[in-house]
């Protein structure tokens, strides 16, 4: 995980211990030093300790236990946290079984044109995945997917081409951050006619992109994708109820 000089040192802290866990230094069930062990060791306070041994608790790697200290604990299963915040289009790609089919899979710098679509910093580097999603084999594409994950956490790059359901819960088990908040966009575009042929449609025609942005309990994007829907293959349901006031 990098570093700025502009993070705090909790972050610092957090981040490096958070890397000897997921590296094996500290296995589940052992016990990390103590409070006073680590502020001689990293030179800081006990309270930026205490907040740094925060984070970690936040992403579920360690617990403290009276009289048995603080414990590295195995990780929750994500895939109930993966299926709360599962978006509409994640439940049309994955529970309907749309396969994933990989086109490119490259570091990139972020030009002023992507940075303006996506809202990444521009000069800065991300993995970018992208490719197509199917039903079959023989069906007209449910959308084309993109992919821009950090590169702090580009590594993921190399298990893609045999997992087939959302890339998040990967990082945060190889890494061992927790995505704490998603955030969505829905915007109409104009299919251009490049993509137009790929996803079997009309080139001007309407389509749905739907972005959503990955942020990790530190605050740092972890990734960024956008899903391309042609019109005709997307339907958003939402049932609203009136809440009456209490008598």
């Amino acid at each position: 995980m990098t570093t700025t000089a502009g993070d705090h040192r909790y972050l610092q802290v957090a981040r490096a211990l958070r890397k000897e866990i997921v590296d094996g230094v500290y296995p589940v069930g052992s016990q990390l030093p103590t409070e006073h062990e680590l502020c001689e060791r990293f030179a800081v306070s006990r309270y930026t300790i205490r907040e740094a041994l925060r984070r970690l608790r936040d992403d579920n790697l360690i617990a403290s236990k009276p009289r048995a200290g603080t414990l590295v604990v195995p990780r929750p299963s994500t895939n109930s946290y993966a299926q709360d915040v599962m978006s509409i289009d994640d439940l049309l790609a994955f529970a309907q079984g749309a396969r994933f089919a990989i086109e490119t899979n490259a570091m990139i710098t972020v030009d002023e044109t992507l940075a303006d679509r996506t809202g990444l910093p521009s000069g800065t580097e991300w993995l970018a995945v992208s490719g197509f999603r199917r039903a079959d084999d023989t069906a007209a594409p449910i959308c084309r997917t993109e992919y821009f994950i950090n590169r702090s956490f580009a590594a993921v790059g190399r298990l893609l081409q045999r997992h087939s359901g959302p890339i998040f819960p990967l990082i945060e088990d190889l890494f061992g951050v927790s995505v704490v908040e998603v955030h969505q966009e829905i915007s109409a575009v104009v299919v251009s006619a490049e993509l137009a042929q790929r996803l079997a449609s009309q080139p001007g025609s309407a389509a749905l992109q739907l972005q959503r942005t990955y942020t990790t309990s530190d605050g740092e994007i972890a990734q960024v994708t956008v899903n391309t829907h042609p019109s005709s293959r997307f339907r958003h349901a939402m049932t609203m109820r009136r809440v009456r006031d209490s008598l």
